[in-house]
């Protein structure tokens, strides 16, 4: 750098990523500088300009910068800042250190700074664990460690050979002209060094045997009576790898929001308008199994359901500095867990550079909703959506007598009993594999309705049980459009 570029920039005066120092005698406060710049976008610091921005200069000896450079050798880890000397008249001169950035956590005497504008104060811890994490993220994140008490044969073949197959359908794979669940993994980057990772299980474990290694592979979801916590209309808990964990958030979305809708004209098809776009409840599911902090293990995904909003959040903090207003604008795209959405990815759930968020509003906005809400708070990141102006959850619609109509998959039920059905039958419209949860929470509402009969009744308990719509339940589909009145 020459004066004439040297007067350029002390013109812009002192910010985060330029600092003056009337001369070298102040080192220890410009290495602590130099530490904060390395922590954050880099900059300059010069020796031989006042606060006032009065390029004064100073003599520079070959013991000046070395005293310089020694100083800078209490940072670590070790860094080298580029040291110029810009001459002026006589034997004054400038010294300059170039400051690189973007990496860290450095420190200076074991104590780590960042810039606050034109000023250099000392890091949070909380700040300085996370930058550690993240700098150590590339090699040691949870996802790429070796699995825990499982093997292959703890994983769902089917699951990896559909993940491939469907990564071929879309050409995110070239065909592996195997179908070797050891040859897939591997292919994947979820086998390394003969060892099965992390991010195999959670995208792959079988749901019985992730206890009690995986408790972080959870999902939590729950519908309250209500804007608050107080009151569960239904609470569930569930365990299992990626793909099952996203289709049972979808279900449980499902069965709980309303859905209005009219019937057209003399064919009885029932034009649909969700409270909430499902695309954008989509995306929302498959950042927050892509992008939380799997190494907490008690950490969870949570759908929460309320009379007037729904929350979808993951355990975890947004990283790589991100906040949460970064989200509603572009982004560079730096996955957490870069295994386990690599694998989403293949399998069309996401796409990448970053729109997973963009995404949601843009099909939010162009539905009539407010665009969604994005915070970080308590250790987890929480998505928020609202309806539009007008609209609640609320409780269900009164409907023909009964108390609370009937959920999506209820009505599919309804349609099926037109005759009578065996109990497995309807468990499988709704994919139901615990008979107890599906008798109490799916059938036992149409039972004490009036709008559906076990046929046989002195079998309560029994797998063999059948159910047949009532007159009742026939009224309600004839009311609704579900069946023509002549069924």
């Amino acid at each position: 750098m020459n004066l004439r570029e040297l007067k350029k920039l002390v013109i812009q005066g002192e910010s985060d990523r330029l600092e003056f120092k009337r001369s070298t005698g102040q080192r220890t406060e410009a290495a602590k500088t130099v530490c904060a710049m390395l922590n954050g976008l880099g900059g300059f610091v010069l020796f031989g300009v006042t606060d006032r921005g009065e390029i004064v200069g100073q003599q520079v000896s070959g013991k000046t910068l070395e005293e310089v450079a020694s100083e800078l050798r209490r940072i670590e880890p070790p860094a080298f800042p580029d040291i110029e000397t810009v001459s002026m008249r006589g034997d004054q001169a400038v010294v300059l250190l170039r400051v690189p950035g973007g990496g860290g956590p450095y420190t200076y005497d074991g104590r780590a700074y960042v810039r606050h504008g034109p000023s250099t104060h000392r890091m949070p811890q909380s700040r300085y664990e996370r930058m550690l994490l993240e700098r150590m993220h590339a090699v040691h994140r949870w996802e790429n460690q070796p699995a825990r008490g499982l093997a292959l044969k703890d994983l769902d073949r089917s699951e990896i050979t559909r993940t491939v197959d469907e990564a071929i359908r879309r050409e995110r794979l070239e065909e592996p002209g195997t179908r070797n669940a050891t040859a897939l993994l591997t292919g994947l980057g979820l086998i390394q060094d003969g060892q099965l990772l992390n991010a195999a299980v959670v995208l792959f474990g079988k749901a019985e045997r992730l206890l009690p290694g995986y408790t972080q592979c959870l999902l939590k979801m729950a519908r309250f009576r209500g804007v608050d916590k107080t009151e569960f209309i239904d609470n569930r808990q569930e365990h299992g790898n990626a793909f099952d964990l996203f289709q049972r958030a979808q279900r449980f979305i499902r069965d709980h929001l309303p859905v209005a809708g009219r019937i057209l004209p003399n064919v009885f098809e029932r034009v649909d308008d969700p409270l909430y776009p499902p695309a954008a409840l989509r995306e929302a599911l498959a950042n927050a199994i892509c992008h939380r902090d799997y190494s907490i293990g008690g950490g969870t995904i949570s759908v929460a359901i309320y009379d007037d909003r729904l929350e979808i959040s993951s355990t975890g903090v947004l990283p790589f500095d991100l906040t949460p207003e970064d989200l509603t604008r572009p982004h560079a795209s730096r996955p957490w867990n870069p295994l386990i959405a690599r694998a989403f990815y293949r399998r069309g759930i996401i796409e990448t550079w970053g729109r997973g968020t963009l995404k949601m509003r843009e099909i939010t906005v162009a539905a009539g909703l407010p665009p969604p809400e994005f915070e970080c708070q308590q250790g987890e990141v929480i998505v928020r959506f609202r309806p539009a102006e007008g609209r609640m959850i609320g409780p269900p619609t009164p409907q023909v007598g009964t108390k609370s109509a009937p959920s999506r998959h209820q009505v599919e039920i309804l349609a099926k009993c037109l005759k009578e059905q065996p109990l497995v039958e309807l468990m499988a419209i709704v994919g139901r594999s615990d008979r107890t949860k599906f008798r109490r929470q799916v059938l036992g509402p149409l039972l004490a309705e009036g709008l559906l009969e076990m046929t046989i009744p002195d079998k309560p308990r029994s797998s063999r049980q059948r159910y047949l719509l009532t007159e009742k339940g026939r009224a309600w589909l004839e009311e609704h459009g579900k069946i023509h009145p002549e069924a």
